[in-house]
């Protein structure tokens, strides 16, 4: 991502996107981030949860993450780095709603160039979608 200056501020920790052995695209580690501390947030488009289970319904890759009972965010279009945080079974990191904010907090401490993960929990791929973490007890499905 760049210096400290070029990262906007609710980016605490300076990350890198690059191709991921998970799937796609994954956001990587560019500083060591210690057990406990807030790595950054996702920003995206408010909308529906009715609209947001339209828009995946169509969709292979979903970016689209229930905030509260009625509001969900949809990160296709967001230009934040975070957005590319691919699911593991055995994850570094949590993805935390708090006041429809969706951040990221460190589990363990993640060493320079450790793709972050998260456990996504329920989806809405419903599974349909078969996991790729390669972590030991995956449960195989998303």
């Amino acid at each position: 991502m760049g210096s400290l200056a070029q990262r906007p501020p609710y980016q605490k920790f300076d990350v890198a996107v690059r191709r991921s052995r998970i799937d796609g695209f994954g956001v990587f580690a560019a500083e060591p981030m210690p057990r406990g501390r807030k790595i950054g947030e996702v920003r995206g488009e408010h909308i529906s949860i009715a609209e947001g289970r339209r828009r995946a319904a169509q969709l292979e890759r979903i970016m689209i993450v229930e905030v509260s009972p009625r509001h969900a965010v949809d990160l296709a279009g967001s230009s934040d780095p975070m957005r590319f945080t691919n699911h593991s079974c055995q994850p570094n990191a949590q993805l935390s709603i708090a006041s429809g904010r969706i951040e990221f907090y460190a589990l363990r401490n993640i060493a320079v160039g450790e793709e972050i993960t998260v456990a996504y929990g329920e989806t809405h791929h419903q599974g349909r979608l078969a996991c790729r973490c390669g972590a030991a007890g995956c449960v195989g499905q998303l």
